[in-house]
């Protein structure tokens, strides 16, 4: 596994929202994975725990919206998964491990971790075992601070960000509203010490991250090329959908400078300009 923390291969090209997905290749399938691949895009993923302790691509807690049965996807074994197939496909669920056979080091890989629970260690120690000795760049990222805090203090080299956002709307309703404060503000950033951050594209920017301007900022999800257009000076890249950026993401050192030197040409073309004025 490949550790870059002062220039981390996140910002080095666009990072595909569960993989580069369409109508023929579902959200977080191998075909899916294999079509970023092919455009040379980072992949993000979602990983869950099921009933036998094997880790799983997978987004959502309920199998319905994906697979158009009930049930919940903690409850299935490895066994079971060829039987669930992915909105009508001939996909069924893949596990952490095919994926990264998939990739092989070819791209990128951030793994959104699906831990909620104040009682964090076992999924991350799994994805852990995984990616221990996998040979490619990956990273970890997590709405909840408790699942970096056990990476930062079990498996410090492995890069991690801190997703965030403002916390609004009914899906974030069972969360309790002091909790939601802090997860907005990223109050336990100290605790979760990431190397980046991952905030909603669409709220920045905001006073919360101009405090962690220091990391990396990823702007998620973005799903066309306007909103990548309002959101591009403020983030050192996105995870997209449903469309496929035109412009390669640049990190705030290289706006900076561009700007640096655009000024300076600037400044000295009018200094030649006032000279000859004064020649003639």
């Amino acid at each position: 596994m490949n550790i870059e923390i002062d220039e981390p291969f996140i910002t080095k090209n666009f990072i595909a929202h569960k993989g580069l997905h369409d109508h023929i290749s579902p959200e977080n399938s191998l075909s899916a994975f294999q079509k970023a691949i092919d455009k040379n895009y980072i992949i993000e993923c979602d990983v869950r725990l099921i009933a036998d302790g094997t880790v799983v691509v997978f987004s959502g807690e309920q199998l319905s919206r994906m697979t158009g049965r009930d049930g919940y996807v903690k409850n299935l074994t490895k066994e079971q998964l060829s039987e669930y197939k992915l909105l009508n496909s001939n996909e069924c669920i893949p596990t952490l491990e095919q994926v990264l056979e998939l990739v092989d080091g070819k791209v990128g890989i951030l793994i959104d971790l699906k831990d909620n629970d104040s009682r964090v260690g076992q999924l991350e120690k799994a994805v852990c075992k995984l990616i221990r000795q996998y040979k490619g760049d990956v990273a970890v990222q997590s709405f909840n601070p408790l699942s970096l805090e056990w990476f930062a203090k079990y498996s410090p080299n492995v890069l991690r960000g801190q997703i965030a956002c403002s916390f609004k709307g009914e899906e974030f309703k069972h969360i309790p509203f002091l909790r939601r404060m802090v997860l907005r503000r990223m109050k336990l950033n100290k605790r979760s010490k990431p190397n980046f951050i991952s905030y909603d594209a669409r709220e920045l920017p905001n006073r919360f991250v101009k405090k962690f301007s220091n990391l990396p900022i990823i702007g998620w999800t973005v799903k066309s090329q306007e909103e990548y257009r309002k959101c591009f000076n403020f983030v050192d890249n996105i995870i997209f959908e449903g469309f496929e950026p035109k412009v390669l993401p640049c990190n705030k050192s290289e706006l900076l400078n561009k700007s640096v030197q655009s000024n300076d040409s600037i400044k000295s073309k009018n200094e030649n300009e006032a000279t000859t004025k004064d020649v003639a």
